[in-house]
């Protein structure tokens, strides 16, 4: 992973701008109770982690981690997470049409437009809470975090399996469940980083896995499910999988930072709750509001949710768009089956691609996804083959992949690696909100005009239009980094003068002494 531009000089902040001896006109203050931003920011944040950090006063030396071990059952569980979380949500297009064959009713023209809030509201609360899951992950740690959290869904998944309506399912299924889901799914990304560094990627690589295999066979298991079963038995067997995810909250075991910790009582899980707490100690710790004070980062905040408002779409309104149009076609969830193989192949090769890509133009292939991703929204009811549609669903999937697997790379490039974390739980917070409301609304559209051709169509815009914005990053992000350097090259220029200044007073001072004792 390429290292941001900025950071380099946000460590060099520190040291350059505090020299020993009194501190220049103009110079940077120190770190204080005060919002901070830019590199100053950067760097208190640095001091901070160092302080807080296993070192402390006894001086004992950070665990390194162990590469492997205990660490690859770890791996196998947040690989087992982020399939069933992300698997299940993206196979929802099978639910969804259940669900209106349960609740539905010649009578009620607007039934798949309350129909959609369900998954909707469900994969729109996954990412709403992830900014506040990460600040119980760092004051509780990962192990109890993600077992609540699997806990949780699993009573949300069996209490939806005992509704009369499609109504007690936007509370049961779409807040508690999706909560619960949440709650689970952000430790599991956290502790992959305290068991691996040098295998990172490859490990995340598997993990992010784990939902493209699960969104290509869960589709025909729920299929053969909702049609033999029913939909209320469909839930109670996808309740197994939540149990397994609870088990699986168990292997997050906290690593003991070393031995000298070890001795004076300190675990490393209690290490990363003292951590916590001093973060927890002062308001402004809980969430760094100072990274959208970095413009390129602000900007790609509001790119990346304006392009989402049609990204769920698909996802939701597929099937039942299939079910209309190709009413003859067998095996129809292989629509659904080819947007996760193309997904898992896309984060493998764009993944390996971003790397070669140098600091934030890695934004460009992200806009590159957006515009493909519009493009097939929008070619969906231009489709009259079942083939084509299955063509258009390949490309979408490759895409899809591209757009997920790079977000930490810039997220990386553009605050650095100590906010790295809060900005991309600020991002997935946002993008909860395009998320839930766009499926409805072409729900709304499809009850109100008969089929879903102007709702794909429409589908197809925002993304557009967001990667439009996201053209202009790179070339914010360049303009700040100019400023920084030119503020930088006028700092050393002043303290250039300032020490010749103080030379010159020197040199005067002596050569008049010297002056005196001869008179």
């Amino acid at each position: 992973m390429v290292p941001s531009q900025e950071e380099p000089a946000a460590a060099r902040g520190p040291s350059e701008a505090q020299p020993p001896g009194p501190a220049p006109p103009g110079a940077a203050p120190l770190p204080g109770p005060g919002p901070l931003d830019g590199p100053e920011a950067a760097g208190a944040e640095k001091v901070e982690v160092e302080l807080a950090g296993p070192a402390g006063p006894a001086g004992a030396e950070p665990l390194e981690p162990p590469e492997g071990g205990w660490g690859w059952l770890v791996m196998l569980a947040a690989m087992w997470c982020n399939g069933s979380v992300f698997g299940i949500q993206n196979a929802c297009g099978v639910l969804f049409v259940s669900m209106l064959k349960t609740f539905g009713s010649k009578d009620d023209d607007k039934m798949v437009f309350k129909t959609a809030w369900v998954s909707s509201l469900s994969m729109g609360m996954i990412f709403f809470c992830c900014p506040i899951v990460s600040v119980f992950t760092d004051m509780f740690g990962c192990r109890r975090t993600a077992v609540v959290g699997a806990a949780v869904g699993f009573v949300g998944l069996v209490s939806s399996s005992f509704v009369s309506s499609i109504e007690p399912l936007y509370l049961t299924y779409g807040i508690i469940f999706a909560c619960g889901c949440s709650f689970a799914y952000q430790p599991s990304l956290v502790i992959l980083g305290h068991y691996f560094k040098k295998r990172l990627g490859l490990v995340n690589g598997i993990v992010t896995a784990g939902s493209s295999i699960f969104t290509i066979l869960l589709p025909f298991l729920l299929r053969v499910l909702t049609d033999s079963v029913g939909l209320f038995y469909t839930l109670r067997v996808l309740c197994i999988f939540m149990f397994v995810l609870f088990l699986a909250g168990f292997t997050y075991r906290p690593l003991a930072s070393s031995a000298k910790d070890k001795d004076s009582g300190t675990k490393g899980g209690n290490r990363f709750s003292l951590f916590s707490r001093r973060k927890f100690s002062s308001p402004k710790k809980i969430f760094n509001f100072a990274i959208f004070k970095v413009t390129a980062y602000a900007v790609w905040a509001v790119g990346i949710p304006l392009a989402l408002f049609g990204y769920f779409v698909p996802y939701v309104h597929l099937m039942k768009h299939v079910n209309e149009r190709f009413q003859d076609e067998k095996n129809k969830e292989v629509v659904l089956m080819c947007i996760g193989v193309t997904s898992g192949v896309g984060r493998l090769l764009f993944g390996r691609i971003a790397d070669y890509v140098p600091g934030v133009k890695k934004v460009y292939l992200q806009v590159l996804s957006f515009f493909f991703i519009g493009l097939m929204s929008m070619m969906i009811p231009l489709c009259s083959l079942f083939g084509a549609l299955i063509a258009v669903c390949l490309i979408m999937g490759l895409f899809d992949g591209c757009f997920i697997s790079i977000m930490a790379p810039i997220a990386f490039e553009l605050v650095g690696a100590q906010d790295v974390s809060q900005a991309i739980g600020f991002l997935l917070g946002f993008m909860s909100i395009p998320m839930t409301v766009g499926p409805p609304i072409a729900g709304l559209l499809r009850d109100k005009l008969g089929s879903y051709d102007v709702a794909f169509y429409l589908a197809g815009i925002p993304p557009l239009i967001g990667g439009a914005v996201l053209c202009f990053i790179p070339w914010i992000h360049s303009k700040k980094q100019r400023e920084i350097n030119k503020t930088t090259g006028g700092e050393k220029m002043e303290k250039m003068l300032e020490n010749q200044n103080s030379l010159l007073s020197s040199s005067s001072g002596i050569f008049k002494k010297e002056s005196d004792s001869v008179i």
